[in-house]
């Protein structure tokens, strides 16, 4: 079919002036790391509403190239009426790659702590990319990007969240496992448990048994999509368990929440884990 333009409508679409749709309040650079050499696609968002007086809550998106600006305007909307949200306007950062793609193959090198000896080949049958410099893009993260951020925006360095999905939520969960101090809110959406599971579980039993000796304050949420559950890896299983251990600990410092949507599948469900991900992060009460 092919297309006709209105010609009640005064002028031609060829008259008209045409431009890009911009992320309101939202900037780019590229920001080369010394942990890894890598560059990064970094991307902010500050709110129009003044900071409280302890600084904005931060949120520091991974994958940034896909949801920046999902992230962005649910905090954008959210931030506008914090008594009727429950979400303080919150600044985001997005950790992003430079390429016009939704996702990087890069993302399985800084998202893995080690190469998994589980796997070969993707879902679509090419290679896998390079893996395990998780440890590396931590690094990145605490020595570089952080202290760039908190030099640039009025930042409250006591609500800082991280938020990851699929091998950014395994991410998430090595982070608070090896270092759990770096944020206060850990968000792991459908989190890729299956990936090196041996080196997930022997981080997990370390983190536990470093609790005694290092107090911790922090809040976990793990999200997922119900129709997950049909897939082979079983990773709804794995997150369910993963939160029963953590919760049967009854550590005054570590509060963990599991959740399933109905009838939503390892991407839909992402709209939903931003959304609540607002208001864990900015809650006035926190």
């Amino acid at each position: 079919m092919t297309f006709q333009p209105n010609q009640s409508v005064s002028g031609t679409l060829e008259q008209m002036t045409r431009s890009a749709v911009p992320i309101p309040r939202s900037e780019q650079w590229t920001m080369k790391s010394r942990a890894g050499n890598h560059a990064y696609q970094i991307m902010v968002y500050q709110p129009a509403e003044a900071a409280p007086p302890s600084g904005y809550p931060v949120i520091y998106l991974l994958d940034a190239n896909s949801v920046f600006g999902t992230m962005v305007e649910a905090a954008r909307i959210q931030g506008r009426r914090p008594e009727k949200t429950g979400a303080l306007p919150a600044i985001i950062v997005g950790i992003g790659y430079p390429t016009a793609a939704a996702f990087s193959p890069h993302r399985y090198y800084d998202f893995t702590p080690q190469a998994t000896t589980e796997y070969t080949h993707k879902s679509d049958g090419t290679i896998l990319p390079e893996q395990g410099g998780a440890d590396a893009f931590l690094q990145f993260i605490e020595e570089e990007l952080k202290p760039d951020m908190e030099q640039q925006f009025n930042i409250d360095r006591n609500r800082q969240a991280i938020f990851g999905h699929s091998l950014g939520g395994l991410f998430v969960l090595h982070t608070l496992f090896t270092k759990p101090d770096a944020f206060r809110y850990y968000i792991a959406g459908s989190p890729s448990l299956h990936w090196n599971q041996k080196v997930m579980l022997a981080e997990e039993q370390e983190f536990i048994a470093g609790l005694e000796q290092h107090p911790i304050n922090v809040k976990v949420w793990i999200g997922m999509g119900e129709q997950e559950k049909n897939h082979p890896a079983r990773n709804n299983d794995k997150a369910s368990a993963l939160t029963e251990r953590l919760t049967a600990l009854k550590h005054p410092g570590l509060d963990i929440q599991y959740t399933e949507f109905e009838e939503e599948n390892h991407v839909s469900v992402l709209p939903f884990l931003i959304s609540r991900t607002i208001r864990l992060a900015c809650s006035p009460e926190a």
